[in-house]
């Protein structure tokens, strides 16, 4: 304990000379005019803004809109454009009140999504968690039973038809006749460690079956999940008496058994027969998919998807190190299975961080649309389903295709979402654009420079857009999909009470990576009070994928995280997609493809350089970095191989060594964990080897029951820092998982007063409780 205390002793950081803000003493109200940058503060002084865009059964268009004084819903008819509110909200507000037992404000009605049936005479929505159908025309509403009603499955997936659903009870598939409420053993033979439709695997905890329905809502795609010899990992929780154990099957990488699936088809009584279990006829696959590292996804099982005929069932099986992806067909009756065509790589197959909607099996002309990167970009093509031979390249040229948003059989013509393809943009900016099957006819249909966030109508032939940039509010429209003609402006934000608060927007920044040539785009940060006679310590907030990059989204936010609120106390906070993230080239994403260790860090350090030749208020001698989870690694790394550049370091909840994370992580971006004598290929990546080269400031923080990260990565690294007698700052929370919780406003609080301390040599108010004012004040 006295080694432990010893290395938990602040050392005062030495401040340059000349560095205007030495010395400073904050008070609560410096860190309540920072907090004003939150989101509690800014998201209400955001007004105009179209929200939760969604296509109702009767083709109409459903949206919310704000104002100073609250929300309205508003319908918008596709092809003109006329839109007029959805109800009357005073007399919904006084119906929802009396059916759900307590009054509802008709200025600010919580209707997480509602539909307008039966002519406009049936709402349904749920709000505050409940179900609820009104008749609109009197104005009456009645709660409706759901799925978490007591005595009832905790998670159900719902057939295409609404008359039944399915759910998990006793590792086995049951069905449930959401008319009459009878249920039905669908499989009898699942047990514990070999169930069906669960994904608890790894870090995912859901008791949520993983189906995929046919479309005639006759029988689900699943799978029986193999757990059976994968080893356990134990957490332990911190009360008073004894601490009960959190146990569940994690396989780590190089482990013998980890999670497989055995594909199996599940299909539904009839009048004259029970339920029956069609097993595929091949190996059980790995757990893994090209766009997860699990198996369960918006639409149910990762990479599969049924033909329109509910005849056969399409999927996608990866090898474990992920560099081989087969596409496969089955029979839904008998199980039989056919492989159509392998793709294979130097790395790894796919992108997280992209649609899993990349593909599609057209059994009328015997085809499919199969995307690859075998040309540096994620392209489609046409594929001859007898054969697996491509007929012909739909798309070329430099930028990936990120969706297919819409197929036309009948026109032979997709939408689809990419980025990178006009030239002179972001290049992370996302497009909508039409092209043949023929790779004929490409045509922009969003033609505003800014990130475009679309979705078309039931029938394709109506979209609706939402665009923006980080720092130009978002505008709403309707667009005609044939042709990208604006039918309608439903909503552009404004801003100006925003403003008046005294935000400002950020900097989009384009700096140039380590190799001098590639350009990196990223955001930047500063006080509002900005003297660029002054300088200014910096902090690069990290994120360094492979599956996403610190950035974010390029579309607009009131608030990112804490950024403006940072840079607010006196800091440039920077961030950078350096090589290895995705959105760009195969290429670029591959970087740093089995060194974990580099984490962009060549790439922020070069981008932060640069970033100080085009604006000399940047002082590179007080820089720090802080990032959480795959940015808590990088942070880390950071200060232990750049401690030259680096003096300050907050380092949340990161996998500081892959061999103790899950399996599918490090064997998709390190490659298999392979063995030389005493040590291995993902060694030379763990920070805890190189923790002996600290010399700044460093700040670990972990969440005891983080069952994502598990924290004996950071122990690991507490337990070379202490052995290389090294002073650090440690902060171990007792009750928190990997997002923190509740602790998150506690954690951001020491994260404002390490800087402050550390990298501004300043002293920061005693205990500011962050939340603890009312927002905006």
């Amino acid at each position: 304990m006295r080694r432990l205390l010893a290395a938990l002793v602040l050392v005062p950081l030495a401040v340059p000379a000349g560095a205007q803000d030495a010395g400073r003493v904050f008070t609560a109200d410096d860190y309540a005019r920072a907090e004003r940058m939150l989101a509690p503060a800014t998201f209400p002084l955001v007004s105009g803004a179209v929200s939760a865009p969604t296509w109702l059964s009767d083709g109409r268009l459903a949206f919310r809109t704000t104002s100073p004084t609250g929300t309205t819903y508003r319908v918008a008819d596709a092809r003109t454009g006329r839109a007029a509110d959805a109800f009357d909200a005073v007399r919904l507000a006084a119906a929802l009140s009396t059916a759900l037992g307590r009054p509802l404000d008709a200025a600010r009605l919580p209707l997480q999504a509602f539909d307008v049936a039966d002519n406009g005479q049936t709402l349904t929505a749920t709000v505050q968690g409940r179900d609820v159908r009104c008749a609109l025309p009197a104005y009456t509403c009645q709660t409706v039973a759901d799925d978490h009603a007591p005595g009832g499955p905790d998670e159900m997936s719902v057939s295409p038809d609404g008359a039944k659903g399915v759910f998990v009870r006793n590792h086995n598939l049951w069905l449930r006749d959401l008319r009459s409420g009878a249920e039905t053993a669908l499989t009898t033979d699942g047990v514990e460690d070999y169930g069906y439709a669960t994904d608890n695997a790894g870090w995912v905890h859901s008791d949520a079956p993983v189906v995929t329905w046919s479309p005639d809502s006759k029988a689900v795609a699943t799978f029986q999940h193999d757990s059976r010899g994968v080893k356990k990992w134990h957490l332990t929780t911190t009360e008073v008496g004894q601490p009960a154990l959190d146990s569940w099957a994690y396989p780590l990488p190089g482990d013998s058994a980890v999670f497989r699936i055995a594909r199996v088809v599940v299909h539904l009584p009839t009048a004259t027969d029970g339920p029956r279990v069609t097993r595929l006829a091949m190996e059980p696959d790995f757990h893994r998919s090209t766009v997860s590292d699990h198996v369960n996804c918006y639409t149910g099982l990762c990479d599969l998807q049924w033909t329109p005929d509910s005849r056969t069932v399409a999927f996608l099986s990866s090898s474990r190190d992920h560099k081989q992806v087969w596409f496969r067909l089955a029979d839904a009756q008998t199980g039989a299975v056919r492989t159509v065509l392998t793709e294979t790589s130097a790395t790894q197959i796919g992108d997280a961080s992209f649609s899993e909607n990349l593909w599609r099996v057209l059994p009328a002309t015997n085809e499919a649309i199969w995307w690859s990167q075998k040309e540096g970009w994620t392209h489609l093509y046409l594929v001859d389903l007898a054969t697996g031979q491509i007929k012909n390249r739909i798309t070329s040229g430099e930028g990936n295709v990120t969706d297919v948003m819409h197929l036309d059989e009948r026109t032979r013509t997709l939408i689809v979402q990419a980025v990178g393809k006009e030239r002179g943009r972001d290049p992370y900016f996302a497009h909508i654009y039409k092209v043949g099957l023929d790779g004929r006819g490409w045509t922009l249909l969003t033609p505003e420079d800014a990130n475009h966030n679309a979705s078309l109508s039931p029938d394709g032939r109506s979209l609706v857009d939402t665009y923006s940039t980080p720092d130009t509010p978002p505008t709403t429209v309707l667009r005609d999909a044939t042709s990208g003609r604006l039918v309608q402006t439903l909503g552009t934000a404004d801003v100006s009470r925003l403003r008046s608060a005294g935000w400002q927007p950020p900097t989009r920044i384009t700096v140039k990576a380590r190799d001098g040539q590639t350009d990196l785009y990223g955001l930047m940060f500063t006080p509002s009070t900005l003297d660029r006679t002054k300088t200014y310590p910096v902090v690069v907030y990290i994120y360094p994928g492979p599956q996403t990059g610190s950035v974010g989204s390029r579309s607009f936010s009131a608030a990112r995280g804490d950024h403006q609120a940072l840079a607010e106390l006196g800091f440039v906070v920077v961030a950078i997609d350096g090589m290895g993230t995705p959105y760009r080239s195969k290429a670029f994403a591959d970087a740093y493809y089995g060194r974990m260790g580099d984490n962009t860090l060549p790439d922020q350090i070069a981008g932060v350089q640069d970033l100080a030749r085009q604006y000399p208020f940047l002082d590179l001698n007080r820089v720090g970095i802080w990032g959480h989870s795959g940015g808590g690694f990088a942070t880390a790394a950071a200060m232990f191989r750049y401690p030259d550049f680096f003096k300050v370091g907050i380092a949340e909840s990161g996998n500081h060594d892959n061999r103790i994370y899950e399996d599918d992580w490090g064997e998709r971006y390190q490659g298999l964990l392979v063995r030389d004598g005493q040590t291995d290929n993902y060694a030379p990546e763990a920070n805890q080897t190189l923790a002996a080269n600290l010399r700044g400031h460093l700040f670990l923080i972990h969440g005891m029951m983080d069952d994502n990260v598990p924290p004996q990565n950071t122990l690991l690294v507490v337990d070379a820092l202490v052995k290389a007698n090294k002073d650090f700052d440690l902060l171990m929370l007792p009750h928190a998982r990997h997002g923190y919780g509740a602790d998150g406003r506690y954690v951001m609080r020491r994260r404002w007063d390490y800087f402050v301390r550390h990298l501004m040599g300043s002293t920061p108010p005693d205990e500011y409780a962050i939340g603890a004012r009312p927002a905006g004040r």
